[in-house]
């Protein structure tokens, strides 16, 4: 396998002048006092490129970033903190469907700043850990960012991005699927009512049948969804560099934001 280079900064030694000021760091220097020993010779590494997907790479600050930002997740609750290699799946998921966002019809995908605020609004109330830090509040907003390293504004432009992929997947997939009424009525009588303990009253098929429909039909989407994401990275060119992060982990084993879990259909 072939490493990429590291994206570096060499530090140069010698003296360096801010030719904006007219002045030289090291004269400053030393008017100031003793000499400072000469900074190191060799490069700093500021970041990695730890995998590249279609010519976009993927640095190991993006993989760090999507790690904080897995927090905000609601499908993360109760499965303990996201793996690197589980992070680098999902960073490499986003790339194959933003770059074929951009292929198809960007502008139709791109959601609105109303969508994204009520996106945002959910995850205050809803998401476990903002409820118990207060996030509802501003004072507890704030205080939930910086604990996780997060700014509002990052955390805006990653709900964009979710609800963004929604809307592509709502608007590819979606259209002409149809759920029948003997689906509906097979789900309300082999998952549903066994749910319910003997003698618990249960809603009529009639008053949860919408909300059955959805949840099969959500279903289909993400069976379409998660093929034409696999037959993607088939497809393309995905190269992981860092061999602490290889994995044959299949594109959709974790579920996405788009699926749902039934659970009982709310009457």
């Amino acid at each position: 396998m072939n490493h990429r280079p590291h994206i570096r900064l060499g530090i140069a030694s010698g003296p360096a002048c801010l030719a904006s000021l007219g002045l030289c760091v090291a004269a400053a220097a030393l008017a100031q006092g003793p000499a400072q020993a000469p900074p190191p010779a060799f490069p700093v590494v500021l970041d990695q490129v730890v995998a590249v997907v279609n010519n976009q790479a993927i640095l190991a600050s993006d993989l760090n970033e999507e790690m904080r930002l897995s927090v905000l997740d609601p499908g993360q609750a109760g499965q303990g903190r996201l793996t690197r290699k589980r992070a680098l799946e999902q960073l490499i998921e986003r790339a194959l469907i933003q770059q074929q966002i951009r292929q198809e019809d960007e502008e139709a995908s791109a959601p609105s700043p109303a969508e994204v605020n009520a996106r945002l609004a959910e995850i205050r109330k809803e998401v476990p850990a903002c409820v118990r830090e207060n996030c509802v509040s501003e004072a507890g907003w704030k205080a939930f960012l910086a604990a996780h390293g997060l700014t509002p504004e990052r955390v805006e432009s990653y709900l964009r991005y979710r609800v963004q992929i929604l809307r592509f997947i709502e608007r590819r997939f979606r259209q002409g699927i149809q759920i029948s009424h003997l689906e509906v009525e097979s789900y309300y009588r082999e998952t549903l009512l066994p749910q319910y303990a003997a003698g618990e009253a249960t809603p009529t098929l009639d008053k949860v049948a919408p909300r059955i429909e959805e949840i099969l039909l959500q279903r289909q989407v993400n069976l379409l969804f998660y093929g034409w994401l696999q037959k993607l990275r088939k497809q393309g060119e995905v190269e992981v560099l860092d061999p602490a992060l290889e994995t044959h982990e299949s594109l959709g084993d974790s579920q996405s934001e788009s699926q749902s879990d039934p659970g009982k259909a709310s009457p």
